[in-house]
């Protein structure tokens, strides 16, 4: 009996051992002994999270079509308003898909300053607000694009020949700065190049006439782009163009007579007359660049007047202009003895009225007219459109940027 009643005890002093290990345990993972042996509480704090810090670019001085961008480290922006300092308005933008850039997505203005807010916050929650300003810069000019042959009315079509170009209001130094600006994309692709006339006018034309059925679509995207000494684009522009059908008239003046081409076949002849030995018409390829039913031609508007010999004052009609300098297609009763036999115009092409009635009804602007064996001379680059006159390996050099 007595050893049965010590194992009896024995059993009832193991369970409250084990419950005092179990509270033993417990109190020791609620302390820590410190350096004199004493038991210390410890709790677990977690630290706070690092503000945000919000970054902003450009700075002062800048080109307008430079975007703001405001980025943020250790957090997300919330709002950005970019606000011109003088106007009031705001500038549109985006937040990226991450919450850690802003971009602006409008051109900024030419001499002004802009007054930048970001709002963002940290992985908390707290919210920390930034400012900066952007100052872009203010052109001694700016250079206004236009364009060469203006944008075209609903369905108006040039010829194959025609030539495309931009004319500034001021000089441009930094002619490969505009040059790279300038954008000619042609549907079918045909090879082309820009050409600078002067310091002012530049012209683009493939190596040969442009393909039938093409749209060429030019971009001047020229704002906010230094131009050199001062001068800054004023504007971006862009407009397409729709090349029609191929129609080229071969006026010899040896034969005296006029091949009218449609798309490279012979579709029609007439007779002609140039002009005489005293008034040459030009040599070389052509392109109408303009078209009235009736013109008023004074020998006076080129410096032979009223009173001099030589000087004429006549109204023309079905009239279509291939030179600047006075040199036109159209009708002319007076001549019509001489037509097909002897050149005796002031350097136009001289037709009967049926033959140029019939001219005027088939060619448009930018069709061509090639003269050949008529004894004036090429017909000079700068006399609208003497681009044609240029071998491709000659028109190249014409181009500011090398290589």
């Amino acid at each position: 009996m007595l050893v049965a009643g010590s194992t009896g005890r024995r059993r009832r002093l193991g369970s409250a051992g084990v419950i005092g290990l179990a509270v033993a345990a417990l109190a020791l993972s609620a302390c820590s002994s410190s350096t004199d042996g004493s038991a210390v509480a410890t709790t677990s704090v977690k630290p706070p999270a690092p503000a945000a810090q919000v970054s902003f670019s450009p700075g002062d001085q800048v080109s307008p079509v430079t975007p703001i961008t405001v980025k943020v480290a250790n957090g997300k922006l919330t709002t950005v308003t970019v606000t011109n300092a003088a106007k009031g308005n705001t500038v549109k933008g985006d937040v990226s898909a991450d919450g850690l850039t802003w971009t602006s997505s409008e051109p900024l203005g030419y001499g002004a300053t802009y007054n930048v807010v970001a709002d963002a916050t940290n992985a908390d929650g707290k919210k920390t607000e930034q400012k900066s300003t952007v100052t872009t810069i203010t052109p001694q000019a700016q250079a206004y694009p236009a364009l060469t042959p203006a944008p075209p009315g609903q369905g108006q079509t040039f010829g194959v020949g025609q030539i495309f170009g931009v004319s500034f209001d001021v000089a441009i130094t930094d002619k490969s700065a505009a040059e790279k600006a300038l954008t000619v994309t042609s549907t079918p692709p045909q090879a082309g190049a820009w050409y600078w006339l002067d310091a002012k006018t530049v012209h683009y034309r493939p190596e040969k006439y442009w393909q039938a059925g093409t749209t060429v679509k030019l971009d001047a995207n020229l704002y906010g782009v230094n131009l050199g000494g001062g001068v800054y684009g004023k504007t971006d522009r862009s407009v397409t163009y729709t090349i029609h059908d191929s129609w080229v008239a071969q006026a010899d003046g040896n034969t005296k007579q006029m091949a009218i081409l449609h798309n490279g076949a012979v579709v029609n002849t007439m007779p002609i007359s140039l002009g005489k030995d005293q008034t040459p018409t030009h040599d070389g390829p052509h392109v109408i660049s303009d078209k009235q039913q009736q013109v008023v031609m004074d020998s006076c508007t080129y410096g032979v007047c009223q009173g001099q010999p030589g000087y004429y004052k006549s109204t023309e009609y079905w009239d279509l202009r291939i030179s600047n300098d006075g040199e036109f297609v159209h009708e002319n009763p007076n001549t019509v003895n001489q037509q097909g036999s002897s050149n005796v115009s002031h350097g136009c092409v001289n037709l009967s009225p049926d033959n140029a009635k019939w001219f005027f009804d088939h060619f448009n602007l930018g069709d061509v007219v090639e003269v050949t064996n008529a004894g004036g001379g090429k017909l000079p680059l700068w006399d609208t459109f003497g681009d044609w006159e240029l071998s491709w390996a000659e028109w190249q050099k014409g181009s500011a940027i090398k290589g």
